[in-house]
């Protein structure tokens, strides 16, 4: 079965760089691309829509996996169905711009179409407590799926950035659930998801020929969230191991949100007040700042998360060891900071 979900990721990989090749190619003569404006963090016209390729190849990868009875019929629908509605209304936003109330509502029906074919949120461990949500839980799934997925959005702001931390976390989160003896459909589903995300990569990688544009971001994030829901059913630290992995994105996106919010500002309209913005300005290099967060999930919070695993009891002490440092970081990087202050300042 090892040998099938490995060749399976193979063509799942090959499917995603040719598909993506091609989606870019319609998407220049259709005129679907991203002109540079005042709050572009790129200086050339590009292709969008790229994320087209990572909804179709994931897809289709889920579906193989349910075909050869490693992928249940529960989260098969949860991840193709769910996943499909959020690709539409992101592609429909970035084609014609849909107001954000639509986007919502879509985004919340996906959420509760999912937790209903998931089961709700399981019941987490908060040190040797084990604490069941019942129906309160499906209000915290709804948020947290539908957050993951607008996170997602926010953070793809750079060249390579978002499609690398799909890489990671889908990846990471399959070699943890092995260890942990979690469910092995949500470790073939990862794999799915990480080979996806790394054919598109190759093209998106700075500079970026394509972007992942909202169908594409918006995708990642919600079968990120919903594999980390489905993980929790059998290991119910896994969510905390999850929350570990998308550290990065997380706590950047939070960060910025926050302190938006506490300014009266509209968290609605684009901006580029992330840290990894005003770190790519700073630094005057997206590569280096995508290569920066993947050091950081390599060295930092992949250990973190291990630990996670191995020593569940802990599991949400170490998730707030492991946070922590990142909010100091994304603060002092300038997350959240009003865009008219100095990118050369950003950092004191």
């Amino acid at each position: 079965m090892e040998l099938k979900i490995t060749l399976l990721g193979a063509l799942v990989f090959a499917a995603s760089t040719v598909l993506t090749g091609i989606v870019r190619r319609v998407a220049l003569s259709s005129g679907l691309v991203d002109v540079p404006n005042s709050r572009s963090s790129h200086k050339q016209t590009t292709a969008r829509g790229g994320g087209l390729a990572v909804v179709f190849a994931t897809t289709v990868g889920v579906i193989a996996l349910a075909i050869i009875g490693v992928v249940s019929k529960h989260l098969l629908v949860a991840v193709t169905t769910g996943g499909g509605m959020v690709a539409l209304i992101g592609f429909l936003d970035d084609r014609y711009s849909v107001r954000p109330g639509v986007r919502f509502v879509m985004q919340v029906g996906a959420a509760v179409w999912a937790l209903i074919w998931l089961g709700g949120l399981p019941p987490l461990f908060f040190g040797d407590h084990l604490i069941k949500l019942g129906a309160v839980g499906y209000l915290i799934g709804v948020l947290g799926i539908v957050w993951a997925l607008n996170l997602f959005n926010f953070m793809d702001g750079i060249d390579g950035i978002a499609a690398a931390e799909a890489v990671f976390v889908a990846s990471a989160g399959a070699l943890l659930g092995l260890i942990a003896g979690g469910a092995g459909e949500v470790s073939a589903g990862c794999w799915m998801l990480a080979f996806a995300s790394a054919g598109f990569l190759l093209w998106n990688w700075p500079p970026a020929k394509v972007f992942l544009g909202d169908v594409g971001s918006g995708f990642l994030g919600y079968v990120i969230a919903v594999f980390a829901l489905a993980a929790a059913r059998t290991n119910p630290t896994a969510l905390w191991v999850w929350l570990i992995l998308g550290g990065v994105f997380f706590v950047d996106a939070t960060v910025t949100l926050l302190r938006r919010l506490l300014r009266g500002e509209r968290v609605y309209e684009a901006h580029r007040s992330h840290a990894y913005q005003w770190l790519a300005r700073r630094w005057g290099s997206h590569r280096r700042v995508t290569v920066a967060v993947m050091m950081l999930n390599l060295i930092w919070l992949l250990p973190c998360a291990f630990l996670a695993t191995v020593h569940p009891d802990h599991a949400a002490g170490i998730a707030i060891v492991a946070l922590v440092p990142l909010v100091a970081l994304a603060l002092a990087a300038g997350a959240g900071r009003h865009e008219n202050a100095n990118p050369k300042t950003a950092m004191t």
